[in-house]
């Protein structure tokens, strides 16, 4: 297989390169956009198979990449995608194409998505009743010692008697979501603040979260929000799970490893999070980023803790297989550079695209109430629900 990548001397918007039927990871207008697939390769083997590529890098910097989701489940099936054409955007500024075996290149600007009034019907996947249930099965699990925190998640349908147009569900999460890393893999799409791990060079970063209020758009409302966010025990206890497991985790990596002293409140359009940067130094020999991704997913803030545990019980109480939901989605390039962020706020469109499933959850620690956890996962479905029915 033979790569080469070649400098692009105009702006591309990497959602109309992704379109509906592509690949896109992108945030803030940095990231990656691809079409067309040249390989499907088994994530094990991802590492060795980009390095093997021939490539001519006429770009000064560019590198073969692959795409896709790690599944929630360790040691789940998993392929990569290697796009036969890929568009990078860099933070410095630099665009570039890479295309294998001799891939056209292809730039044309799509026609804008339309406005049109098309009918949608919500309903439950996940019986309210069965939801609650397992709430109360996670929070007893909690208080009697056996685990310290459990993600409890429940599922919705989204049907349409016509195709939903992906790319125009793309163009509407930028706007809402543009300081979000999106997504489009395969059917799979969503907006997630949350930076599971980025590898640069030596330099790895992470921005873990645990604990949400919903945003009403009052600005005093939010405000107060996010003080009692910031000042709640159960949402405390419940971050700081996530923060020590991911810290221990990459220790071992790294000459050091800085984080924050108190976590911040991250805001988006439906939702206010608590969360913690972290920031460190990779020893030598340095590890790929699929690594680091296999080592932290899951981490407590979509499974729980103990791990194990939290894991076996989601199996027992849940009813139903999470798949790609709160897995991990991002790129590598052959280097084993790459940003990798967790794969929540999603929908999962069928092959025909006339229905799409959402699953939304909340960790639960002793003192949550099943009300108050539904309440929260009605407003984390809103990211995706207004993405896809919204004109």
């Amino acid at each position: 297989m033979r790569a080469v990548s070649r400098p692009l001397d105009r702006e591309v918007d990497l959602n109309d390169v992704a379109r509906g039927d592509g690949y896109l990871f992108v945030r803030d207008g940095v990231g990656v956009a691809g079409r067309g697939v040249a390989a499907r390769v088994p994530i094990d083997d991802v590492a060795r198979f980009l390095t093997e590529i021939e490539h001519d890098d006429q770009a000064d910097g560019a590198r073969p990449l692959a795409m896709g989701v790690v599944p929630f489940r360790p040691g789940s099936p998993c392929e990569l995608i290697v796009p036969a054409m890929a568009v990078v955007k860099a933070a410095d500024g630099r665009r570039w194409v890479t295309t294998v075996d001799d891939t056209p290149v292809d730039l044309e600007t799509p026609p804008r998505p339309a406005p049109r009034a098309q009918k949608f019907t919500s309903a439950p996947l996940t019986p309210v009743d069965h939801y609650m249930s397992a709430v109360r099965a996670a929070r007893d699990a909690v208080r009697d010692g056996r685990l310290t925190k459990a993600v409890i998640a429940r599922e919705i349908s989204v049907t349409s008697d016509e195709p939903i147009d992906i790319h125009a569900v793309l163009v509407r999460l930028r706007l809402s979501f543009g300081s979000s890393y999106r997504y489009s893999i395969d059917g799979f799409v969503g907006a997630m603040p949350e930076l599971l791990v980025a590898v640069e060079g030596e330099t790895v970063r992470a921005h873990p979260f645990a604990g949400t209020t919903p945003r009403t758009g009052d600005p005093d409302t939010d405000k107060r929000a996010a003080a009692e966010l910031l000042a709640s025990a159960k949402n405390q206890t419940e971050h700081r799970v996530v923060i020590d497991m991911i810290h221990d985790t990459l220790l071992p990596w790294c000459s050091y490893l800085d984080w924050e002293p108190e976590p911040s409140i991250v805001a988006v359009a439906n939702v206010q999070h608590l969360g913690t940067r972290m920031e460190g130094h990779l020893s030598d020999p340095r590890p790929n980023v699929l690594e680091l991704v296999r080592a932290l997913a899951p981490t407590p803030a979509v499974g729980g803790f103990p791990r194990d545990e939290a894991l076996a019980l989601i199996e027992r109480v849940e009813g139903f297989e999470r798949g790609r939901y709160a897995g991990s989605v991002g790129w590598v390039d052959a280097t084993g550079d790459g940003t990798w962020a967790v794969a929540l706020r999603c929908a999962e469109f069928s092959p025909d695209r006339l229905s799409a499933r959402l699953v939304a959850g909340g960790g639960i620690v002793a003192d949550s109430e099943p009300l108050a956890e539904l309440a929260e996962t009605q407003a984390k479905f809103q990211a995706m629900l207004s993405a896809i029915v919204r004109p």
